[in-house]
């Protein structure tokens, strides 16, 4: 029996190892990070340790990086009370404290007239297509380009930043607000003023350890080619589909996208059938984002960018990682038109 191939990382990447060995380390250390004795000042050692590995790794030096439970909280740290207008390709994590008012092209571009007034992400999950972010924008969300792409927060424009641990093989459970210096961030969790304040709360030592050294090692990965390596597996990928001559479309294919990420429409052929069929064939992919997958309703983000409701059901998400090798992308590449094959002979379709 063949292994499983996992090629849902914009899901959630698998944990590092050098995440695993910060975390077991940290279990080790019983202080409070707020205590003032030696035991405290060590949590708080290590606390500090990965604020700087994570600001190091998102170019935010001289920024505030505030550790929440994750990317979802910290959309709602960076949005509670603010009228911000956002574009319907959001995470849903952003989504529900914006307008949706945004236009979206066909290419999926955001156009935000108003930037200080808006929330625009980075990087999309479903389609990797990849935004230039207006001067004085309020909120990005580069939960997804984290780790995958060359970044700098303090040049990208934005006031704002979510990201999350998970994405780039941190453990779940622990992401990030990062802020521009002197940027108003009213506290929503209040009590004991931990993280400057902004988040109350005694910190989860062990997923910051891990969060720390998973940034530390994404950001030595991506500056020694291991995204650019990623990125020729995924343009393989979608060569060997279109040489089969269907009628499958690469969203996105056009822009800028993350190295990592095929969304891959195949008119006709439900997206939600095509992920059964090959968990069953043993690959592990998605039909949009892991927060909106399991329920039965086209991608939002597809049909903001013109597709038809019938249409937009039909595509699935394929996101490569550092792990995933050239075999794992042919076999997946032979399989799913195997199957592909098999929905032409049962349905008659072209």
């Amino acid at each position: 029996m063949k292994r499983r191939v996992y090629l849902d990382y914009n899901a959630t990447a698998p944990l590092r190892a050098e995440a695993r060995e910060a975390m077991i380390a940290a279990m080790d250390v019983m202080g409070n990070p707020s205590s003032v004795h030696s035991e405290g000042r060590a949590a708080k050692g290590l606390v500090e340790r990965a604020r700087a590995q994570v600001a190091a790794a998102m170019g935010a030096d001289g920024a505030d990086v505030i550790f929440t439970s994750g990317a979802t909280e910290a959309a709602a740290l960076a949005c509670a009370g603010r009228a911000l207008s956002g574009a319907a390709v959001e995470h849903e994590a952003v989504a529900a404290w914006t307008d949706g008012a945004l236009e979206v092209s066909r290419e999926g571009m955001v156009h935000a007239p108003d930037p200080a007034q808006s929330a625009v992400q980075l990087a999309n999950s479903e389609t990797g297509i990849v935004q230039s972010l207006p001067d004085g924008l309020a909120v990005s969300d580069m939960t997804q380009a984290f780790g995958k792409l060359p970044l700098a927060f303090n040049w990208s424009g934005a006031q704002m930043a979510l990201i999350s641990a998970h994405k780039l093989g941190g453990p779940k459970g622990i992401g990030a607000l990062v802020v521009r210096r002197g940027t108003d961030v009213p506290a929503q969790i209040k009590g004991g003023g931990q993280e400057m304040g902004r988040r109350s709360g005694t910190e989860n030592i062990i997923g910051i350890a891990g969060f720390g050294a998973a940034a530390e090692a994404a950001a030595r990965d991506l500056a020694d080619g291991a995204m650019a390596r990623v990125e020729k597996l995924r343009n393989i990928l979608e060569k060997t589909i279109a040489a089969a001559g269907n009628k499958t479309i690469f969203v996105g294919k056009g822009s800028a996208r993350l190295p990592n990420t095929s969304c891959m429409l195949t008119p006709g052929w439900k997206g939600e059938t095509q992920v059964m069929a090959m968990d069953l064939a043993g690959f592990a992919v998605s039909a949009g984002s892991a927060c909106s997958s399991g329920k039965v309703r086209a991608s939002a983000v597809l049909r903001a960018m013109g597709h038809g409701e019938d249409e937009a059901a039909c595509a699935i998400r394929v996101s490569l990682g550092p792990q995933t090798t050239e075999e794992e992308v042919a076999r997946f590449a032979e399989v799913w038109l195997a199957h592909l094959d098999k929905h032409r002979a049962r349905t008659g379709a072209l």
